[in-house]
């Protein structure tokens, strides 16, 4: 067994804010952004995902298969894992009036529209911050 197999982080409980922005056209940005997120929350790391601008629409995504990144997953099956995770997830508000969304864009997600202040308070508050 090489040391890479056997590495552990001892580093726990730490809080993450994944920000997407991206739109669907960048799929292997925004199927890493929710892998990173999946891959910080199952570590026992607090993760924020914080969806704005071009990202909100990652949410509509209805079906397997739809948007695969090159290996970076598919956004169907890591929106399912997210479901079932104690992630945090915020959708600028903002971003999904303009885009014409309400509230059934949150449908079976744990998930609430908020001001962009409440990006602004995260990342403060955020030992690490990533941006897909």
């Amino acid at each position: 067994m090489n040391f890479k197999d056997n590495q552990m982080s001892i580093i726990t409980d730490n809080t993450v804010l994944v920000h997407i922005y991206s739109g669907l056209e960048f799929k292997n940005k925004i199927t890493l952004g929710l892998l990173v997120a999946l891959t910080a929350a199952k570590n026992d790391h607090k993760v924020t995902l914080f969806l704005a601008g071009d990202g909100i629409n990652i949410l509509n995504c209805k079906k397997a298969g739809e948007i695969v990144g090159q290996g970076t997953g598919d956004l169907y099956e890591h929106l399912e894992n997210i479901k079932n995770s104690k992630i945090t997830i915020y959708v600028s508000g903002m971003s999904a009036k303009s885009s014409g969304y309400d509230e059934t864009l949150l449908d079976g997600y744990k998930a609430e529209f908020v001001m962009l202040d409440v990006l602004v308070e995260e990342s403060i508050k955020s030992d690490c911050v990533l941006c897909y």
